[in-house]
């Protein structure tokens, strides 16, 4: 905490946020604490900070799914020819092993944050968090188990959990 002073001292309000979200992801924080932080990342027009900050009070309040996302190739069926934007603003169906009625996958909704990149390139392999429209619904997962992406008909990448904590 006597970093993120200091820099306020110095007039660096984008640091001290910096130090100040690094905290609230390494100590529990309440979601006070994140919409603190993004009301602050909005005033300093630092949107993905004030993004971060909504993702994460989510987080708080539903849990944290991790994964190890790995996307189909673009020339391949279901291949994605875009990026994923990093910020969770794509919000792909996920088959997490539910089925229909009638035998069919039940898919369900949940946006993607790209963990230490911008975006994850077709093909690429890294770490996301997912945040489900349905939390509930994923309250089952656990480490190793694995689900797919889907946009269309065939899959579009594949997740292993590697982190799923609900409060």
């Amino acid at each position: 905490m006597t970093d993120a002073s200091e820099y306020v001292g110095h007039h660096d309000w984008e640091a001290a946020l910096d130090i100040l979200m690094e905290l609230g992801d390494v100590y529990p924080a309440e979601t006070s604490f994140w919409d603190l932080c993004a009301q602050a990342a909005h005033w300093m027009q630092l949107d993905r900070a004030e993004r971060w900050c909504h993702w994460r009070r989510f987080e708080v309040l539903h849990g944290v799914i991790r994964a190890d996302l790995q996307l189909v190739e673009s020339a391949a069926s279901g291949g994605r020819h875009m990026p994923i934007p990093g910020d969770g603003r794509l919000r792909p169906l996920w088959d997490i092993g539910d089925v229909t009625a009638a035998g069919n996958p039940d898919l369900y909704v949940a946006r993607i944050w790209v963990e230490h990149e911008p975006d994850l390139k077709p093909g690429e392999r890294g770490v996301v968090r997912l945040a489900p429209l349905s939390p509930e619904r994923w309250r089952r997962l656990t480490g190793g188990d694995v689900i797919t992406m889907h946009e269309q008909m065939p899959e579009t990448g594949a997740a292993t959990i590697t982190e799923a904590t609900f409060p």
